[in-house]
Formats: C-alpha cells, structure tokens, sequence
C-alpha cells in the first residue's frame, strides 16, 4: 500500500534535505521514507533529525541496545511498519542476536529480558496509551535500575518514537526492508 502523500522527486527537494538524502542513501543503500515525508516540511524536517541525533547520541546515558528495544516496542504498540523495520534494523546491530528481537512481542513472559528490560518495556507501554497509564509503580521500579537522567532521557526517548511512529502510521509509510533476520 502507498503512503497517503506522494513522495515528491528528489530534485523538488532543498539542497539541504538532498545533502540528508545522499547521506542516508550512503548509509542504508536508499533514502528513507519518512525523510522524503517530513521533507515537505524542511524546518520540521531538520529539528526531527536533530532531536533524535541528541537522544541516539553515543554520550547517552542509556545503552544503546536499551533505546532500541524501547523504540521497537512502541513501533509494535502503533502497528509502523517502517518503525519496526529501521528500529528492529538498529536493536539487531546493537544486540548481535535476534532472540530479544523475535520474543519482543511475548516480553513479559519472556525470560530472554532482565527485569530491567522488562521495566523499561513495562514504562514504553505505558507512556504509549493514548492515555498515559505511567504510574508511581512504573517510577518506583525504574528507579531500581536506572538513575534519574536516565529515565528522563528514556522518556523523551519513547516521546520520539511516538510521535514518529504515529506520523509514519498516519502517511502510511511502508517498512524499506531495512531490518534482515538472519536464516536459521
């Protein structure tokens, strides 16, 4: 199925987004869909970049493969497609394994998450109800495990993803095929 809103060509684009373009072709072998999307709004565009360079940034004080296993989750909860694929993508690279991956679906259950890891996907739920169902519990059994930069760092974490995996969903964007499940 298309997205809602044709992808324009890319030479409609500005040259700064197009710079972005060569740039993610480079890295992911094409350009992604919800660039050539948001790209129909520059500004907004280049601030959605920028934050999640801030939030995926080396120095962050959650472990990388903590960001993606929460950012995969909340593309499940929303149904992307395309936000499961580059974050399912990123969580396998992270994690060099593809059980947590596959078993993500059945996490609570699951004895391939530390309770730690089952907190933070306990929180990702809750922070991704249309109504925030987060509680003191969520807090009290996240403080066990992470320090209070790292759950606000979490929380704008789940905030991003979120809100794009809401945009993706709402435009329709399609998975790119980004994520490969090695044959087993």
């Amino acid at each position: 199925m298309p997205p809602r809103i044709a992808y324009k060509q890319i030479k409609d684009y500005p040259w700064i987004l197009r710079v972005i373009f060569w740039i993610q072709k480079k890295s992911f072998g094409q350009v992604l869909n919800p660039t050539l999307l948001w790209g129909y709004s520059p500004w907004q565009s280049l601030v959605f970049m920028l934050f999640y360079k801030v939030l995926d940034r080396k120095s962050s004080p959650l472990s990388p493969e903590l960001r993606s296993l929460a950012m995969v989750r909340v593309a499940q909860v929303h149904g992307c497609q395309y936000c499961i694929d580059i974050n399912a993508m990123l969580l396998m690279e992270r994690s060099g394994n593809p059980d947590k991956l596959l078993a993500l679906q059945e996490w609570k259950t699951s004895p391939a998450f530390s309770q730690q890891e089952k907190w933070v996907l306990e929180y990702t739920e809750a922070m991704t109800q249309t109504v925030s169902g987060v509680t003191d519990n969520h807090m009290t059994h996240l403080e066990t495990f992470l320090s209070s930069t790292q759950i606000v760092e979490l929380t704008g974490l789940i905030a991003y993803q979120n809100m794009s995996a809401r945009f993706n969903s709402a435009l329709n964007v399609p998975a790119q095929g980004l994520c490969q499940l090695p044959k087993g």
